[in-house]
């Protein structure tokens, strides 16, 4: 059991490292990861089911805004990117925030093709971070089942 607990604590130290290599995750989830205790053990991921609920929501919001071809408001659609990149701020997802940048800027010069380019890349990169963090809160859990604690990782 005890080697069964080690394997998956290294495998999830390893897994956990390689988000935030990858660019996937930044010093916000540390932070945020923090915030969870034996009181609120699925803090973290109450925190985050919030988060893709409202990327959802906002990426709708955009891809009806979008689909006005002739008539976008993008001052519409920057306000739903500046609350996603908000959003993706507060929560560490860095490649998300990223791509809000990008994005605001194709808004402020109403560039419809950049828009659209920019919306299916997030659309692609906050589905990948949404897998990529289930499968690490897998590995907590089974850590968890083993009879063992989710080890700290340290990033820096």
């Amino acid at each position: 059991m005890d080697a069964l607990v080690a394997q998956l604590q290294m495998q999830f130290r390893d897994y956990t490292i390689s988000l935030y290599q990858q660019g996937f995750l930044d010093d916000q989830f540390t932070e945020l990861k923090k915030l969870q205790d034996d009181a609120s053990p699925d803090f973290v991921a109450e925190v985050l089911s919030l988060f893709f609920e409202d990327c959802v929501k906002l990426i709708g919001n955009m891809a009806r805004a979008l689909d006005q071809k002739g008539t976008v408001d993008f001052n519409q659609v920057g306000a739903s990117v500046h609350q996603l990149k908000g959003s993706s701020s507060s929560v560490g997802a860095k490649r998300v925030k990223g791509l809000c940048v990008s994005f605001k800027e194709f808004c402020e010069a109403k560039n419809y093709e950049g828009c659209v380019r920019c919306l299916q890349q997030v659309d692609i990169e906050y589905k990948t971070l949404q897998t990529k963090l289930q499968d690490m809160f897998n590995l907590e859990k089974q850590i968890i089942e083993a009879g063992g604690r989710v080890p700290q990782v340290d990033i820096n």
